[in-house]
């Protein structure tokens, strides 16, 4: 009888909820613009949300209706209005006054650490700040450990490189950006992401399948975007010092000013050292590569009346060496690896607001130095890479708020060279090349009180492969205040760096047969997602469904299995495909405790020795489950992750075993300083054997890059975070 009550319950908190949505500026001397972290409460429901970066929002009315929705912010009067139950699905439009004239009032709160965009028709999953704490995140590559969307594995057992997966794709195949702009693309694909702190992290968003025809034409898998913090936002004084048993030692610095009325600024300082020579499997390599990181970036904003900018200017210096115990840059001997890499770019956004509502134009622009050297044995590798990046984008309304449209034009301009060689000339590989792309592109909006669209397509003329072009269309319907279901469609492609792309393959003993002519990858992606909102027993929970499927038309891939010295570089035609579901649900158990748990089945298939077989190395199914609990007054935190991988199959359809990975932490707040300590793969498992071949580095057998399991044991860190507002 208790069952059938709790099912009733639950019917009823889907069903008869009605939801309440909207956005929130914000009007000064200045400017209008959005706001965030707006706290909307319904006083008679004693509930309260904050909104989105966007300025966006949506409640839940209670049972009892009418009700007043009071919207309050710091720096800003205070507002409310009456709702009821005739409000469901409406778009409401709040503008609050800035508040200079009275004394401020401080509201201290945020917005989930991680979920799904309820109002974007994308779909859209995003982590904040507050998530990234859950762990050390020390480099963006571990700032995805408690999320079940993407997989993190090591590319090798010696450089310690970190590869994402998206849909069960490479990160080649997903489109990273930093606010936008085209982020750790050519040379930084292997090693960038340990290079990028994740304290610099505001929030991640994270886009399954095609995105926005504005963005580019390489969303193959999905997007993910990067904000950074911005200088209006940071505190006086941030500091984070990172220490790990295996002897890994981080330090990161931000410092925020204020200029003037207009303009911030914002500096960030990133050291990063691995000392520790570790050998806990005795087969004579490191475990972990040693490596010196040295990060900085200089970021301003400048805010008027008629136009905003973002500037910033990064550069970073990053040193790698491993390979056998007794090796080392002095001395040479035996088998290592080593990794020289240098970075300098610079950004600018800038947008002009029109005298029309919602009529603006922005402007990015990006430009990039990216040199690379290494070795990995007697295997030598290097790379130059010259970038351009230009994209102007028109923001209008047609008719009303609820049509809006975009167009624009981009430009990429790219010199990249990228070699590899073996000194008795087995294997000499090396591509340089120019690309000049103009692009063109169109967008549609269309939000309506259930329906909403986001249609559009670009065209791009590339100078080596051609005439492009990259359609894609998004739709989401509400079925209930509650229940939104998702549809998504699109053509993405790309041009292959066949070298750097993958390069931790270096670190074996097999030739390369790399003579494919150079032909763009091109991949059709289908994809759905249903997601049901609730409350259940006054706390909120969710539940989603999605599932996504891509099929490439064209696609290079690193054969490991027609020869078995050899790794053989083929272009495949409609010879390869990948289909990913993901069920997750999460709820509130407890006032402060919150579970996450999710399952993910991915078929990633492309012939292999003339057989259609499953990707290498690539799991088919992952157990996902997260425990996060904070007290009332927010003093402790603590957070448990659990992750169970399926079996992978090895190159000569051979096998890995099941495994699983455990972390957690503990983190005690106090008014200025935060202080963690946490343990990784609790478990303690370890992978039998990582490096074929170890007794003889330089012997026909030899091969570090069958990898699917932590090679070392388990981990315990310590760390603080300062601040000073």
């Amino acid at each position: 009888m208790k069952f059938f009550y709790s099912l009733g319950s639950l019917l009823w908190a889907f069903h008869f909820q009605a939801q309440i949505r909207g956005v929130v500026q914000g009007v000064d001397s200045l400017q209008t613009k959005p706001l965030k972290n707006v706290k909307i409460t319904l006083l008679r429901a004693g509930t309260s949300v904050y909104s989105n970066e966007d300025g966006t929002f949506e409640i839940l009315l209670g049972k009892q209706s009418p009700d007043t929705l009071m919207f309050s912010a710091k720096g800003y009067r205070s507002d409310q209005m009456v709702v009821t139950r005739s409000d469901r699905f409406a778009a409401l439009h709040v503008v609050l006054v800035s508040g200079q004239l009275i004394r401020e009032i401080v509201v201290e709160g945020g917005k989930d650490a991680h979920g799904i965009a309820k109002l974007k028709t994308l779909h859209v999953e995003e982590l904040t700040s507050a998530e990234f704490r859950k762990a050390a995140c020390c480099n963006l590559s571990e700032s995805f450990e408690t999320n079940a969307t993407i997989d993190v594995s090591m590319a090798d057992a010696i450089s310690g490189a970190k590869k994402i997966q998206l849909l069960g794709l490479d990160a080649v195949y997903t489109q990273l950006q930093m606010e936008n702009i085209p982020f750790l693309r050519g040379l930084e694909s292997t090693f960038g992401m340990h290079v990028i702190p994740g304290t610099w992290l505001e929030s991640i968003q994270i886009t399954k399948g095609t995105g926005s025809v504005v963005n580019g034409y390489e969303s193959m898998a999905g997007l993910v975007n990067l904000e950074f913090k911005k200088p209006k936002d940071l505190p006086l004084l941030y500091l984070n010092a990172y220490q790990n048993r295996f002897g890994r030692t981080e330090l990161n610095v931000q410092s925020g000013q204020r200029l003037s009325e207009r303009w911030h600024m914002g500096t960030f300082l990133a050291g990063a050292g691995v000392y520790g020579n570790i050998d806990n499997n005795n087969d004579g390599f490191r475990d972990q590569v040693l490596s010196n990181t040295f990060n900085l970036l200089q970021r301003f904003s400048y805010q008027g009346p008629r136009m905003e900018a973002q500037l910033g200017i990064q550069a970073y210096a990053d040193d790698k060496t491993g390979g056998q115990m007794s090796f080392s840059k002095q001395n040479p001997v035996g088998f290592g690896m080593g990794l020289q890499s240098q970075h300098l770019s610079a950004f600018s956004k800038t947008g002009f607001f029109g005298k029309k509502p919602g009529q603006s134009l922005g402007i990015i622009a990006n430009v990039k130095f990216q040199d690379l050297k290494g070795f990995y044995g007697l295997r030598t590798f290097e790379g130059k890479e010259r970038r351009l990046y230009l994209n102007a984008i028109y923001d209008g309304i047609i008719g009303t708020a609820d049509h809006k449209i975009k167009v624009g034009a981009s430009f990429l301009g790219l010199q990249i060279g990228q070699f590899a060689a073996q000194p008795n000339g087995l294997m000499t590989l090396g591509n340089e090349r120019t690309e000049w792309v103009p692009g063109v592109f169109a967008e549609y909006t269309y939000s309506g009180n259930r329906l909403s669209a986001v249609v559009g397509t670009r065209f791009d003329q590339h100078n080596l492969a051609g005439a492009q072009l990259a359609p894609g269309a998004h739709l989401k319907y509400a079925l209930t205040p509650q229940l939104d279901v998702r549809a998504t469609a699109g053509r993405a492609w790309r041009l292959p760096n066949y070298v750097m792309d993958n390069l931790s393959l270096l670190a074996s003993s097999k030739v390369w047969l790399g003579n494919q002519a150079l032909l763009p990858e091109i991949s059709y992606n289908l994809g759905a997602s249903i997601v049901q909102g609730f409350i259940f027993n006054k706390r909120k929970g969710s539940l989603s469904l999605d599932a996504f499927y891509t099929r490439f038309s064209q696609q290079l891939v690193a054969d490991r299995d027609t020869l078995s010295n050899f790794v053989v570089f083929k272009n495949l035609s409609n010879n390869s495909l990948a289909s990913v579901v993901q069920f997750e649900f999460s709820y509130e158990v407890l006032r402060g405790l919150d579970l996450r748990l999710a399952y993910k089945f991915q078929d990633v298939r492309a012939l292999f020795d003339g057989k259609l077989q499953t990707q290498v190395l690539l799991p088919r199914q992952r157990y996902f489950a997260n425990v996060a609990y904070m007290t009332r007054n927010k003093r402790w935190a603590c957070d448990l992750t659990y992750s169970r991988y399926s079996a992978v199959r090895l190159p000569q359809n051979g096998q890995g075993k099941p495994w699983a990975l455990l972390n957690g932490q503990i983190t005690r707040n106090w008014k200025k300083t935060e202080l963690y300590l946490g343990g990784e793969n609790l478990l303690n498992i370890m992978q039998d054997q990582p490096i074929i071949g170890a007794a003889n580095p330089f012997g026909s057998d030899f091969d570090a890059t069958e990898i699917w399991a932590p090679i070392m044991g388990w981990n315990a860190y310590l760390g603080f975070r300062f601040t000073i507002k």
